[in-house]
């Protein structure tokens, strides 16, 4: 997320609710610090703060977030992965 530090919770609440009202469970939110971009595209936006959201729902949620969070402008880039199902244990 690019932007001021005040600002990063609130987006953070945001993109929460987004996915409790696409149908997901957010598990954890970690919020991490302001980091220089490897790869800078403008000048504008040569760092940001870092977070992992954790939440679980179907990949149905993952195409409408993908699609809100491009319009969002405190969103600068967004990578998703899937989690495999834990084990149990034996």
């Amino acid at each position: 997320m690019a932007g001021r530090e005040d600002g990063v919770k609130d987006t953070l609440d945001k993109i929460s609710s987004e996915i409790a009202t696409a149908g997901g469970k957010v598990e954890t939110v970690q919020k991490m610090d302001r980091k220089h971009f490897a790869r800078v595209v403008d000048k504008k936006h040569t760092a940001g703060y870092y977070a992992n959201v954790i939440f679980s729902g179907t990949p149905a949620i993952i195409t409408e977030l993908r699609r809100k969070l491009a319009l969002n402008e405190e969103v600068f880039r967004v990578m998703f992965t899937v989690s495999p199902e834990p084990k149990p244990a034996k």
